[in-house]
């Protein structure tokens, strides 16, 4: 069945459809890593995003079963240049078309999925449409498009009930934003016992259950509407260790007085390299975000900037001088992407350790 993918700008490329037929409004972002489309899929910070991949061949180890598990896709659709339909992997439970089809996603495939993404990084992330409606003009949905938001995403993907994981080690309490479930699972594997708290959560029921640590999740979305979730978070801050990831990272920089801003194109991939600039080493990471922390806004008295981006210096961590807090903007938990920075969550747990112990923050 033949599709098009518009842009609201007026760009309009032809391909044909697969996974669901039908019609779909969403913000067009790229990803570029080469591997991790069943992740990306799933990823809660794609909410309401249809996701280009770069990488040119998609579905071409299916999906395997094991590790998708019960999860939901969370993308609005998906645009690849061509599509496998017939995988080769052991693992294989289904092909990527039959798993789009029975989650009602709708994809398209045979597009110039190059001269997208170029275009998205000259004139930024825009909002469009895939059809495969016969009749589609554009014309008659060019303001329908141009009005599409994503409102408050992290109400729709944030858990709506307190879930408790058992372990013999430090309690930690996760506020979910959109939490990947591989945060949860880097957490129990070091045995920690985890309370998942909803994202609407105040913060005297989370301190209830006495934690030695919280963590604030990944999530989709404009950090700044989040603002029952910053005002938590600064009755959080203070005696307890506390790891942000990615939203949270930048949640709790505006909790500390910080600002944000939209980027051009955002973050979407695993490949991306950020310097500790304390250890002076690199990593490669996976990231999933299109807003960044604004260096200019952090109180130098307060805050030190630990990892940066090398592609466009863009904040990617934060250490907080006065209080047991650090923060990064990528994913330590990878999945998908390499296990180059899964030591945070190791150095989150020594935090933990330091200050029980009486020791100096950050030291």
């Amino acid at each position: 069945m033949k599709a098009i993918l518009a842009l609201e700008d007026g760009t309009i490329f032809h391909g044909e459809s697969f996974g669901m037929a039908g019609e779909v409004i969403g913000e067009i972002v790229f990803n570029t890593g080469m591997t991790g489309y069943q992740e990306v899929l799933t990823n809660p910070s794609c909410y309401g995003q249809i996701v280009t991949m770069t990488y040119p061949l998609v579905g071409n180890y299916g999906i395997n079963g094991d590790e998708v598990g019960l999860l939901k896709p969370q993308v609005k659709g998906l645009v690849v240049r061509e599509l496998c339909n017939t995988p080769s992997n052991w693992r294989t439970s289904e092909t990527l078309n039959e798993y789009l089809k029975r989650n009602n996603i709708i994809g398209i495939q045979g597009i110039d999925t190059r001269a997208l993404t170029k275009h998205l990084r000259d004139k930024g992330t825009m909002k469009g449409i895939i059809s495969t409606k016969a009749d589609f003009k554009f014309e008659d949905k060019v303001i329908e498009i141009k009005k599409y938001e994503i409102k408050n995403p992290v109400q729709f993907v944030s858990t709506k009930e307190i879930k408790h994981y058992k372990g013999d080690g430090y309690k930690i309490a996760l506020m979910d934003l959109g939490a990947k479930n591989n945060v949860v699972e880097s957490l129990i594997n070091r045995n920690c016992e985890v309370y998942v708290f909803p994202s609407s959560t105040k913060a005297d029921e989370i301190l209830k259950v006495d934690p030695h640590g919280i963590v604030i999740s990944n999530g989709p979305g404009n950090p700044k509407d989040c603002t029952d979730t910053i005002n938590t978070i600064k009755k959080l801050m203070g005696s307890i260790p506390i790891l942000g990831i990615s939203l949270g990272h930048q949640l709790i920089a505006l909790a500390n007085g910080g600002d944000t801003k939209k980027l051009k194109m955002g973050h979407r991939g695993s490949n991306y390299p950020v310097k500790d600039v304390q250890k002076g080493l690199t990593y490669i990471t996976s990231q999933n975000h299109g807003y960044t922390v604004l260096e200019e806004s952090l109180d130098k008295n307060k805050m030190e900037i630990s990892h940066i981006n090398i592609n466009d210096n863009t904040v990617e961590g934060i250490r907080y001088k006065d209080i047991p807090v650090f923060t990064v903007q990528f994913y330590p938990e990878t999945f998908p992407g390499p296990a180059d920075t899964a030591h945070i969550f190791d150095e989150f747990l020594e935090m933990i350790k330091k200050t029980k112990e009486g020791e100096v923050l950050n030291a």
